[in-house]
């Protein structure tokens, strides 16, 4: 399904509300998404794997892929959608972004401009929005869905269990290849290790059940983790906080947004 925009100079900044459990189906747009919540957790969903969008990161999706968006809790979704011809050249594929506070309130000042008659200040802030996408770190919160059948049954059996341990030589045995070869596969179509590949699989995991107030002990047994300490080293490393500093950081930003236009 395409859908169709009007846009006012180079991006439309578009304000939704969705309830917990809230699907956007599958569609695509002839511009590029810059996918962001002021709160909530998203998923969006695409033929090439999924993403995981927290509050204070956005997902790019180019022009052209059909995609679709599961919301976890309250979301309050401000998003942009960007003329294919002004979208930065860096930008070619799907990524999680982590968004600056600079461009949070340049988002939230491009909604407020979309309902007023100041074109000048939109197009100022509109260019501002595009330098600040361009610079913008990207985050592991990719799960890439592999092609070869032997790699699709390994990482659909995770996707089901991600609490199982076993290794890539008990795998093997399971699809009928040397722990060598499955390795080389990852490597190859996944661009990550299989163990790379797994951490993200737990970290996608891990942070709906967190920002739904599940404790961190909790969470990292139930993902397979022998101790909370392993998990939080695992998190941290992969997004620069433990845990209990993370879940803390969304919770000062929601208070900081109550007011969110």
């Amino acid at each position: 399904m395409l859908i169709r925009l009007h846009q006012q100079g180079r991006l439309s900044a578009v304000a939704r509300d969705y309830q917990d459990g809230a699907h956007v189906e599958l569609h695509r747009h002839d511009e590029a998404q810059f996918l962001y919540a002021a709160r909530g957790l998203m998923r969006l969903v695409t033929a090439a794997g999924a993403w995981v969008i927290p509050p204070t990161q956005a997902v790019w999706i180019p022009p052209g892929v059909e995609h679709q968006i599961f919301m976890a809790g309250q979301v309050q979704m401000r998003t942009l959608f960007i003329d294919a011809g002004a979208a930065p050249v860096s930008l070619d594929g799907c990524c999680v972004l982590a968004v600056s506070p600079l461009l949070r309130e340049l988002i939230l000042r491009a909604v407020q401009l979309e309902e007023m008659d100041a074109d000048e200040h939109r197009l100022l802030v509109q260019r501002l929005v595009l330098h600040e996408i361009a610079a913008l770190e990207h985050m592991p919160l990719h799960l890439p869905v592999p092609e070869d059948r032997r790699l699709r049954a390994i990482c659909l059996a995770l996707l089901k269990a991600p609490e199982q341990d076993r290794t890539l030589e008990d795998w093997g045995l399971e699809v009928g290849a040397s722990s060598r070869t499955l390795a080389r596969l990852f490597a190859r179509e996944l661009g990550m290790s299989f163990n790379d590949w797994r951490q993200q699989l737990r970290l996608t995991e891990a942070l709906p059940r967190l920002l739904s107030g599940q404790s961190v002990q909790k969470v990292a047994v139930d993902l397979g983790y022998g101790s909370g300490r392993a998990f939080s080293a695992m998190f941290r490393r992969l997004l620069g906080k433990n845990p209990r500093e993370y879940v803390a950081s969304l919770g000062q930003l929601a208070a900081l947004e109550k007011d969110v236009p």
